[in-house]
């Protein structure tokens, strides 16, 4: 894949997200995988200087869109795919099990009748399998639940965009107790994808650079088999899952999985306004 594309990431300090372009060398075509809406979360403001060094990558290197892909409906940022769209194109696309996600936190928002849990805010869901093109690149959309029901990795030649599923090796596993999250379906995920070939890179979504180390983004899969602290060769799903079920039992909610979610299942648009022309989130009083 090395001489037929070009893989870049963008490193978004704040939610430790990583954000990458993935382009054919030959047409010059591109996918950008989980772009980053900047929020400050005192203010309620949003910012977009994270996806504006996406666009700046973009133009600079005369790129066209094809793609905007979501591995999944993240809880730790709101999602720029819209303010991309805007101004490139490109289809928004997400798993098709994102269904099961919106009907869920339209529940526990209480969104308004007009949103629809049917997938219908993005242009595209994918079902587990399903190939398409980047350019002149193949490309296959894989179903990894488990963190979410509707969490996608993206294969693109030799490069896996794996979204929360899998860590670096030293940071092992997401979580798996956020609504609809199952830590059995998580490890059946990480196992599929540590049956790629062993050569296989794999690109991570978050980084939280343990220990001080310097972020990192990308690994194999041999180095995911020996070394995952989670999930190496060697770890069985029962033991998994004793695992991760006591870990999750000690953590907090993310700082934004309220207002990333509402975002997040609408494709990166904001709620609609109120007759005062500004946009509100709403926060949920002891759902979660």
């Amino acid at each position: 894949m090395s001489s037929a594309a070009t893989i870049q990431a963008f490193v978004h300090g704040q939610s430790s997200t990583i954000t990458y372009v993935v382009s054919d060398n030959a047409t010059r075509r591109a996918a950008v995988i989980d772009p980053v809406l900047d929020f400050d979360v005192k203010s309620g403001r949003t910012g977009t200087a994270a996806a504006d060094e996406v666009l700046a990558h973009l133009a600079g290197h005369a790129l066209s869109v094809d793609w905007i892909l979501e591995t999944h409906a993240h809880a730790d940022h709101l999602s720029a795919a819209r303010y991309l769209q805007q101004r490139v194109g490109g289809r928004v696309a997400i798993g098709e099990h994102i269904r099961e996600v919106q009907a869920t936190f339209k529940r526990l928002f209480n969104l308004e009748r007009a949103f629809l849990p049917d997938g219908s805010q993005f242009d595209h869901l994918f079902a587990d399998g399903e190939t398409f093109r980047i350019g002149d690149l193949d490309a296959q959309a894989l179903l990894v639940p488990g963190h979410t029901p509707a969490d996608m990795a993206y294969r693109v030649g030799d490069a896996v965009f794996v979204g929360d599923t899998l860590f670096m090796p030293d940071l092992g596993s997401a979580r798996a107790d956020f609504p609809g999250g199952d830590a059995r379906a998580l490890y059946r995920s990480m196992r599929r994808l540590l049956d790629l070939p062993p050569a296989t890179r794999v690109f991570v979504c978050h980084d939280y650079a343990p220990d001080g180390r310097d972020t990192r983004w990308e690994t194999t899969v041999a180095e995911q088999r020996a070394r995952n602290i989670h999930v190496h060769d060697g770890i069985d799903e029962d033991t998994f899952v004793a695992m991760r079920t006591a870990r999750d039992a000690t953590l907090g909610m993310p700082t934004l999985i309220l207002p990333a979610i509402q975002v997040n299942v609408r494709a990166g648009h904001l709620p609609p306004a109120d007759d005062n022309g500004i946009s509100y989130l709403r926060i949920p009083l002891n759902a979660l």
